[in-house]
């Protein structure tokens, strides 16, 4: 055998594992070019799916009344003498609860302390009727010396003008009478008589003068007496008043009233007592709670919403409360009034053993719905379960 007819047959064979070398490359190549389009196929379409949304906020929660619950305390130390309002009674803002022992020693003081103000008020109007007349009298003097003092110097002043007239008169005639006498008409006698007349009417206007002079210096110092007779009245007023202390007896009944204000229990606001923790005879100190009280005629939940829900929930959304226990069949619908500003440890434990019994949360304040508000009424501190709406878009 030739060498050609040897290679015919090797060249044959090598062709065919050629040929099924490059099939097999070509294959894995079309099947790994294949798998990586597929598996960047499932990558974009869940990279397009978004993750499911959250619905709801479940948390756990408990009822209390509309401004929580109130404890009512002692303003002093004392002992409870009497209790006028037993659990569930109703009460109005102020009203009267209980009285502390002293009560009675402090409505005595008080009394006092009124009956000393009213004596007090009472002298000191008599004072002031004494004073005032006092001063009525002066002023009466005053006037009544006044009034004829000025008529007397009136009637001076007429007469001192009637003198100063005849005066004039008398000393235009003696003028005459003068150049009468120098042409020998008249007797030096009737000279005589005449400069006599202007002399006695001058005297007489001299001593109208005079007496006008002293009418007004009387009248000056009379008045001047009357006014200080006045002035001294109205200083003995003011003293009379000022020495009547009514002014401290109105500070002791302020006193005494506020002292006994203190042995009063008293309501702080309208509500219901849900708790009275003392009985008659107890003692109790200064600040010690003896009631419990709310306003029950609107009742809230305060659930603990996880911190990590918290950004979810708004005012406004809805919220459906249930109770576990049964202590209330019926599915109870509220709405987030309030979402706290702050972040506590949850004091409301799920009884089951595996939930996370120190987790952060942040109380959401829900206003019940009039309608349900009243079937709880009874139930404040219920544990309940609480599911937040946060899809609501009044929220």
């Amino acid at each position: 055998m030739d060498a050609n007819q040897t290679q015919g047959p090797f060249k044959s064979n090598l062709v065919w594992l050629l040929l099924g070398a490059l099939v097999f490359v070509g294959g894995a190549t079309f099947w790994t070019a294949r798998s990586l389009m597929v598996a960047r196929q499932v990558a974009l379409e869940e990279a397009v799916v978004a993750p499911p949304q959250q619905v709801s906020v479940a948390a756990l929660g408990r009822i209390e009344p509309q401004g929580q619950v109130v404890d009512i305390a002692a303003s002093e130390g004392g002992r409870i003498s009497r209790i006028l309002v037993t659990e569930g009674d109703t009460v109005t803002d102020d009203q009267i609860l209980a009285y502390l022992d002293l009560y009675e020693v402090r409505l005595a003081e008080r009394d006092l302390a009124a009956s000393e103000l009213a004596e007090a008020q009472a002298l000191l109007a008599a004072e002031t009727t004494v004073g005032q007349t006092r001063i009525q009298e002066a002023q009466t003097r005053y006037a009544q010396s006044d009034t004829p003092q000025t008529y007397a110097i009136e009637a001076q002043a007429a007469t001192i003008k009637s003198l100063e007239a005849d005066l004039t008169l008398a000393r235009t005639d003696l003028t005459r009478f003068q150049q009468l006498y120098q042409r020998g008409a008249i007797a030096r006698q009737e000279l005589d008589q005449q400069q006599t007349e202007v002399n006695r009417l001058q005297e007489d206007l001299n001593s109208a003068l005079a007496t006008r002079s002293q009418l007004e210096t009387n009248r000056l110092t009379d008045m001047r007496n009357a006014q200080a007779q006045i002035s001294s009245a109205e200083a003995g007023l003011q003293l009379s008043q000022a020495q009547v202390k009514v002014e401290s007896a109105a500070q002791n009944l302020a006193l005494a009233e506020a002292r006994l204000a203190l042995t009063l229990i008293r309501a702080p606001q309208a509500g219901q007592i849900l708790d009275v923790l003392v009985q008659p005879g107890e003692a109790v100190g200064m600040g010690d709670a003896l009631m419990a009280m709310g306003n029950t005629q609107q009742m809230f939940v305060v659930a603990e919403v996880y911190e990590t829900d918290i950004g979810l929930v708004q005012v406004g959304q809805s919220a459906q409360i249930t109770s576990r226990n049964g202590a209330f069949a019926e599915t109870l619908v509220g709405v987030v009034d309030e979402v706290g500003l702050q972040i506590f440890k949850n004091d409301i434990l799920d009884d089951d053993p595996a939930a996370n019994a120190d987790a952060r949360v942040v109380e959401v304040r829900i206003r019940i719905d009039e309608g349900d508000s009243q079937a709880v009424a009874s139930l404040t501190n219920l544990q309940v379960d609480v599911v937040i709406d946060v899809t609501d878009e009044d929220g």
